[in-house]
């Protein structure tokens, strides 16, 4: 039986020029961390014989392998209890609160939960828990019908996303998964109709909304519901909440594909 790692520990130096490139993707400017910047950091590089046909890490260190091949980042909540320090040495440990195996509509999947909490001197700077799903292979089955998104808003931003923007949006955070930058993967593999964007890179759009409006936030989590592809454009909506902002992103044809909050 092979046993798997309780927790992982990286460490990074936190490199403002490394800010800079992510900021100048987001299309923001200049070298502050603003949240979830930490996305940009704790590159875990592997081999290429240790990673899976996707582009991501094989599974079966941290997160165990269940026999299910197709991964998805179903969501996350996170604490913010600093800023992140551009050039202060930082720590990031990420330990398996979750992994569990079910039956689902569409079939088998699989639930993970990771949680990473990120130091700097000693002390704690976010704590980040991320969800995963694993399914089975894509069957060609038609997806259920997509929920609709609520249209009232008070705040709203539309956004498309260029092949370019994916494709240096995966190099700065390190995620090899094909379903963002290879078209022929996502599409004969996966199943999908063209690039997925990212659902960090929604979320990431979602936070600098909700920092804009409320001026600083301290939690914020964030569910997907469907996915976004290269050739849409979708609106970025929040409506004042009981302690924050409620928000979420609605597809071109109305459909939810996520929904957040920020307090």
């Amino acid at each position: 039986m092979t046993q798997t790692p309780a927790e992982i520990q990286l460490h990074d130096q936190i490199d403002p020029a490394r800010l800079v490139a992510l900021n100048t993707v987001l299309g923001i400017g200049g070298s502050r961390a603003h949240p979830f910047a930490h996305q940009a950091f704790f590159w875990d590089a592997q081999l290429a014989d240790q990673l899976g046909r996707d582009g991501h890490p094989r599974v079966g260190g941290l997160i165990p392998d269940l026999g299910l091949p197709r991964r998805m980042w179903a969501g996350g909540r996170l604490e913010f209890h600093a800023e992140l320090k551009p050039g202060v040495a930082a720590t990031k440990m990420s330990v398996l609160e979750r992994a569990e195996r079910k039956t689902g509509r569409s079939g088998a999947l699989a639930v993970v939960r990771l949680r990473h909490e990120i130091r700097q001197d000693r002390a704690l700077v976010v704590t980040d828990w991320q969800d995963l799903i694993y399914r089975e292979e894509a069957s060609g089955q038609t997806a259920s019908r997509p929920e609709a998104a609520p249209t009232d808003e008070v705040f709203c931003e539309t956004r498309a996303f260029s092949t370019t923007e994916l494709f240096r949006y995966s190099a700065l955070t390190s995620n090899g998964h094909r379903i963002h930058y290879d078209r022929d993967y996502a599409q004969q593999v996966e199943g999908y109709p063209g690039l997925v964007v990212h659902g960090p890179l929604l979320a990431q759009y979602l936070m600098l909304m909700a920092e804009r409006e409320l001026g600083g936030f301290t939690t914020f989590s964030f569910r997907a519901r469907a996915p976004v592809f290269d050739f849409e454009q979708v609106a970025l909506c929040a409506k004042p909440g009981a302690d924050g902002l409620e928000m979420w992103v609605r597809g071109p044809d109305g459909r939810l594909c996520m929904t957040a909050s920020a307090q």
